[in-house]
């Protein structure tokens, strides 16, 4: 599982564009949370850091970052807030497989560049509500019927659900069938016509702010297309990494939030901060190393893959997704309970990590898939 050089550290540009996103996630997290969905401002704000170009390579416009760099970017934008950051995950990681792999064609690659450049955020949705997850299989129920107006191209009919962050989105890769039953992904401007937002995001445990309702598709235009195609290692890669980073981010976000608290806190029966309590400092040294452990295996997997962009480096990348998911939860819970009774007002961010937090547990790949991929490997089966 080692590898073969340290991660890259970020450029001056890079680290410039994730403060700026950082930034804005911090300005608008709060109203987006209270509104349980992405404000306007929000998202012209996501949209005007400029991380849309951050995994877009240099010759086409980006900042060329590689899975090592992007893994520190979400690290730092998931701690500002999970729900807003996951947003930028999901733009990152379907910009950064496509060019490294070259999941889509060179129309729809030169498409997803020119949307980085000119800041609009992008997203692949492709679960439904009867066939759930996509990573389990099955025939998508949207439909893309072809040549259904003027100069080509298909119309697409159909729902998609947990569309991450769809208010703040202008671009989707539709996973859609054709009638004689071939998926592929249609490019889709979600400000067009024939798109619909049911607002099915509302009370939810996790992630209020990032919008993931579901979106209607009615004769939705689509110009531009990617064939049926077979599994590119890149797109785990990214993905996986995209969502490790995002939650271990939230996981650092509750360190950091307890350390402030067992600072400040000066019961009466105690005379000085609870941080001078044994007990406390056990419980803070535990946090900060599981979660510590959990950026270093994240980060060996990510420079594992950059030395090495092949299927031989997935697994250690999928086991990294699942201890850092694990990691995030471990650390969120346990800065809840040595905060005690306060961890459960609004007034410490506790209790909104530690709903994050789960929500990391949901993503591909399960942990049993994910240990069980990296054991066979190590065992040479």
């Amino acid at each position: 599982m080692s590898s073969s050089r340290p991660p890259a550290e970020l450029t001056t540009a890079q680290a410039e564009v994730v403060d700026r996103a950082a930034a804005a996630i911090r300005q608008h997290a709060a109203e987006c949370e209270a509104a349980q969905d992405v404000t306007p401002g929000a998202a012209q704000a996501l949209s005007d850091s400029d991380y849309t170009r951050l995994t877009v390579p240099e010759d086409r416009g980006g900042l060329g970052s590689n899975l090592s760099q992007f893994a520190q970017a979400q690290l730092t934008v998931g701690a500002a807030d999970a729900g807003l950051a996951l947003i930028l995950a999901m733009h990152g990681h379907v910009t950064g497989a496509a060019f490294q792999g070259q999941t889509l064609p060179e129309p729809l690659l030169n498409a997803v560049a020119q949307a980085g450049e000119r800041g609009e955020l992008l997203n692949a949705l492709a679960s439904e509500p009867e066939l759930g997850s996509p990573s389990r299989g099955g025939l998508p129920q949207t439909r893309a019927v072809p040549e259904g107006f003027e100069g080509g191209g298909w119309r697409i009919t159909g729902r998609k659900t947990w569309s991450t962050g769809v208010r703040a989105l202008r671009w989707a890769l539709v996973t859609a069938a054709t009638p004689d039953g071939q998926v592929g992904r249609y490019w889709v401007d979600l400000h067009g016509p024939g798109i619909r937002i049911e607002e099915t995001w509302q009370g939810a445990l996790a992630l209020r702010g990032s919008g993931s309702h579901d979106v209607v598709f009615t004769d939705a235009p689509a110009t531009l297309h990617a064939p049926p195609a077979p599994g590119q290692p890149a797109s785990s890669a990214w993905f996986w990494t995209a969502i490790a980073a995002t939650y271990l981010g939230v996981g650092f976000a509750a360190l950091d939030a307890i350390t402030v608290y067992a600072r400040q806190r000066v019961p009466t029966a105690l005379g000085a901060p609870i941080a001078t309590l044994p007990r406390i400092q056990e419980n803070v040294g535990r946090i900060a190393t599981a979660l510590h452990a959990a950026r270093a295996l994240l980060l060996d997997a990510a420079a594992q893959w950059d030395a090495d962009p092949s299927a031989a480096s997935v697994p250690s990348i999928g086991a990294a997704k699942a201890h850092a998911a694990n990691a995030a939860v471990f650390a969120t819970d346990l800065a809840s309970r040595t905060a005690g009774g306060a961890s459960l007002s609004a007034a410490l961010p506790l209790e909104k990590l530690l709903r994050d937090a789960r929500a990391g547990l949901t993503h591909p790949p399960t942990d049993d898939t994910a240990y069980t991929a990296l054991g066979r490997g190590l065992l040479g089966e």
